[in-house]
């Protein structure tokens, strides 16, 4: 029976793999963003430079969000022609 690869942050190392359980560690927290929010907080952050990179990321979240959808929608099966008898 297979069991959690980790557990929370845990990560388990199996047969003496350590260098396969720190890429699956890194793995994980580079998915969680906290590499991210660490380089963030090592340099202060001036104002101007905190409301760009949020509004950067509100807007790449529209756009991903926005992509994600169309991409579902082309993925669809049995989905209503959009434009019928346009071919």
């Amino acid at each position: 029976m297979r069991h959690a690869k980790f557990i929370a942050r845990t990560v388990l190392v199996q047969n003496n793999n350590v260098e396969e359980a720190c890429r699956v560690l890194n793995r994980i927290l580079g998915k969680e963003e906290i590499f991210d929010q660490y380089r963030r907080t090592r340099y202060y952050e001036k104002p101007f430079q905190t409301r760009r990179r949020i509004n950067f990321e509100r807007c790449k979240s529209i756009y991903n969000e926005d992509m994600n959808r169309k991409i579902q929608f082309v993925l669809r099966k049995n989905r209503v022609e959009p434009f019928p008898g346009c071919n």
